[in-house]
């Protein structure tokens, strides 16, 4: 069974949604499935469409790129309440980086086409998700 509360605990503890009010938490809470993922397997493959954005709420994961010349290298690593995907929820776009689950992994996702709905009926939440969206990636230039 889904319990709304603490879907809504969590969602306030991601930086990306801390700006939103309750109201604005219980519709993104109303609308997270949950997945699970076993050790070494896939959650996001690079190159492949994406669905939506990803909350770890157990286990670990990390994010690995690889080069047009085979080299790999790891991004990130994620745990409880990271968060990944993000930039599926505004586009279409293919996925950048892979992320393998590093042990038992379970997810809370938001897909695409949740999160445009409920933008059209709140608009004012992606002001505050984006200016948290460009803080996220101007930190991940700086590291560049």
């Amino acid at each position: 069974m889904v319990d709304i509360k603490s879907y809504v605990q969590i969602l306030s503890q991601i930086p990306l949604f801390r700006g939103l009010n309750e109201g604005q938490l219980k519709k993104l809470a109303n609308r997270l499935t949950q997945r699970k993922y076993s050790e070494g397997e896939a959650i996001i493959t690079q190159g492949q469409g994406g669905e939506g954005l990803f909350i770890v709420v157990k286990g670990t994961a990390e994010a690995v790129r690889v080069q047009p010349d085979g080299e790999k290298f790891a991004l990130n690593q994620f745990g409880i309440n990271d968060f990944f995907g993000e930039l599926a929820l505004l586009d279409e776009g293919l996925r950048t980086a892979s992320v393998i689950a590093r042990s038992d992994v379970q997810c809370l996702i938001l897909t695409r086409w949740d999160f445009k709905g409920i933008l059209k009926i709140e608009p004012e939440m992606a002001v505050i998700m984006l200016e948290e969206l460009a803080k996220r990636f101007r930190r991940a230039l700086e590291t560049l």
